[in-house]
C-alpha cells in the first residue's frame, strides 16, 4: 500500500509529514507524566484517541518533517532509523522514512539542510546511515567509496548541512555518548555539521532554541503572513502537553526551561494562525 504523505501549504511553502514507524512508549504513560491528573488523561484521550492502544498503552507515531519551497528542500529530524541504528534497543525499526521521501518526490541528494532538533536516538536515525543499509548510494558515480565516511558510516543527506545547537552537542557526552562515533564523528569528517547558537535564520524557515527537554533542543517555525507552522520536535510529545503546557514530561532534562519554551512557543496572537507540526501525537498537524 503506497505510504500517505500529508502536506500543510501556507504561502508557496509546503510542510510534508513524513511517517517513520510507530509503536508502543517503553514505560507507562502515568510514569512518563506522573503529575497528570485522571481527569487531564480523560481530555488529552478525547483530543488525541489514537495516542493509546487497546492495553492502555502510550502509542506513538514517529515522523520527520520535510519543508519544500522556492529555497530548496528541508528536512527536520531523522526518525527512528535502520535496523542497526541507535535507537533499535527501543523504537519500531527499521523505519521507512526512505519511503516516505519517495512517495513525497523527494531524494535525499536534493536536501540542502537537515535540522536535528535534539539528540535522542528516535529524531537521529537516518542522519548517518552504515554503507550497507543504502548501498548504492555508498559511491561516487566513478565507483569510488564516498569520501568523509567516519568508519564506514556517512551522511543518508549527502549534500545537506546538519543544523545541531551548540549547547546541544556540548551536552552529548551526557545526552548520549554512542552519538559521537555513529552520528557527529561522520558528519563532522563530511564537512556536514553546522552548530547554531540560538535562533538562526535558515533558506526554509527560522531555527528556534527551545531548551528544556534537551539542553539544546531546537524547534522550527515557518511563517507567511499570518500563518505559522511550529515543527516542535519534542517540545510536546502528547496531547496533555498541547492543552497543559504546564505539565511535566519525566524524560525533560530541566522541566522548568522545557515549560518556558513551550508556553512561549504555543503563545500565538488572536490576528496569527498557528499549526504544530508534532513527530509524536497521532495527527501530524494540528491547530492551536
Amino acid at each position: 500500500m503506497p505510504l500517505s504523505v500529508p502536506c500543510l501549504r501556507i504561502g508557496a511553502t509546503e510542510i510534508i509529514a513524513l511517517h517513520d514507524g510507530e509503536g508502543p512508549f517503553f514505560s507507562p504513560r502515568a510514569e512518563a507524566f506522573p503529575e497528570a491528573s485522571a481527569a487531564q488523561w480523560a481530555e488529552a484521550d478525547r483530543y488525541d484517541p489514537g495516542a493509546v492502544d487497546a492495553e492502555g498503552r502510550w502509542r506513538l507515531r514517529f515522523r520527520a518533517y520535510a519543508i519544500r519551497g522556492d529555497n530548496g528542500v528541508t528536512v527536520v529530524d531523522a526518525g527512528i532509523g535502520p535496523a542497526d541504528s541507535p535507537a533499535a534497543s527501543w523504537a519500531p525499526v527499521p523505519g521507512v522514512l526512505p519511503e516516505s521521501l519517495a512517495a513525497a518526490g523527494i531524494d535525499p541528494a536534493d536536501v540542502d539542510t537537515v535540522v536535528l532538533t535534539h539528540l535522542h536516538t528516535d529524531h537521529v536515525g537516518w542522519a548517518v546511515v552504515t554503507e550497507a543499509a543504502v548501498p548504492s548510494a555508498s559511491c561516487t558515480a566513478d565507483g569510488v567509496p564516498s569520501p568523509g565516511s567516519a568508519a564506514g558510516r556517512r551522511p543518508y543527506f549527502p549534500n545537506a548541512e546538519y543544523l545541531l545547537q551548540r549547547a546541544e552537542f556540548e551536552a552529548i557526552d551526557a545526552l548520549n555518548p554512542q552519538l559521537r562515533q555513529t552520528l557527529t564523528d561522520p558528519l563532522a569528517a563530511a564537512g556536514r555539521l553546522r552548530l547554531l547558537d540560538g535562533d538562526t535564520q535558515m533558506r526554509a524557515g527560522r531555527a528556534v532554541a527551545t531548551p528544556g527537554h534537551t539542553p539544546g533542543h531546537q524547534s522550527v517555525l515557518v511563517a507567511d503572513g499570518r500563518e505559522r507552522v511550529l515543527v516542535t520536535g519534542d517540545l510536546l510529545v502528547h496531547a496533555l502537553q498541547l492543552i497543559h503546557p504546564e505539565l511535566a514530561y519525566a524524560h525533560e532534562i530541566d522541566p522548568e526551561a522545557a515549560r518556558q519554551s513551550r508556553e512561549r512557543m504555543l503563545r500565538r496572537g488572536t490576528a496569527t494562525t498557528l499549526h504544530v507540526a508534532t513527530p509524536h501525537l497521532t495527527e501530524p498537524f494540528i491547530p492551536v
